[in-house]
């Protein structure tokens, strides 16, 4: 009995060492992303990039997304949702890192589009039927015609603006901040220039509710 008592205490002793560390490790790495993004603000917030919201709004949400992204496309609405409960408070900033092979040339697609004042509804066509074009996590450019002709687009401008090369650079632009901030997946979110302690709709909400609670 004693014997497993003293087994029983060294385990939990491990377990509370073990949890301890990750907590340690987890609070170096938060607090390594936050001055990565604090010394890198330039790259995380571009003039050009599609945005939407009141550009005064004191909570500032930037997200990396790919249009391919299954958790990108599940969290999209939950972020609209969060902007339509705080009307004027919220601006967010969309940044492109298409990861998923070919979903670059969706994204010459999508950055067309806001040519023609359609980005919001082309990104939300391309999320409401992603199972469509997204295949085995590689994205297919030329299935996504059918999808964005209801739209009222002019589609050969359409091809003609996506294939510019000002588009393609916006394109290696985006990418390049993204590694300058170790963004490696998608969505990666920033709330007023910190980066999510922990990735989750719950833990973005709460960086949300902190900014708006300061910003009083």
């Amino acid at each position: 009995m004693k014997q497993k008592n003293i087994f029983l205490a060294v385990a939990a002793l491990l377990i509370l060492a073990f949890a301890g560390g990750t907590f340690i490790y987890q609070k170096q790495q938060n607090e390594q992303a936050a001055k990565l993004a604090a010394q890198n603000m330039a790259s995380l917030v571009r003039a050009d990039s599609p945005s939407f919201g009141d550009a005064n709004a004191p909570v500032h949400i930037v997200e990396f997304f790919d249009p391919a992204c299954g958790t990108c496309r599940e969290f999209y609405p939950l972020v609209k949702s969060l902007m339509d409960t705080h009307p004027g408070k919220i601006r967010l900033t969309m940044r492109y890192a298409p990861f998923h092979t070919g979903s670059d040339a969706v994204v010459k697609v999508l950055e067309a589009s806001r040519k023609q004042g359609k980005f919001e509804a082309t990104l939300e066509a391309l999320f409401a039927r992603q199972d469509a074009w997204v295949q085995n996590h590689t994205a297919n450019v030329q299935l996504i015609g059918p999808l964005l002709a209801p739209l009222g687009m002019d589609l050969v401008q359409l091809q003609n603006d996506a294939s510019a090369p000002q588009v393609a650079t916006m394109i290696t632009r985006d990418l390049a901040d993204a590694k300058t901030l170790n963004v490696t997946m998608t969505p990666e979110y920033f709330v007023n220039g910190k980066p999510l302690p922990q990735f989750g709709f719950a833990e973005l909400k709460q960086l949300v509710d902190d900014a708006l609670a300061n910003a009083k």
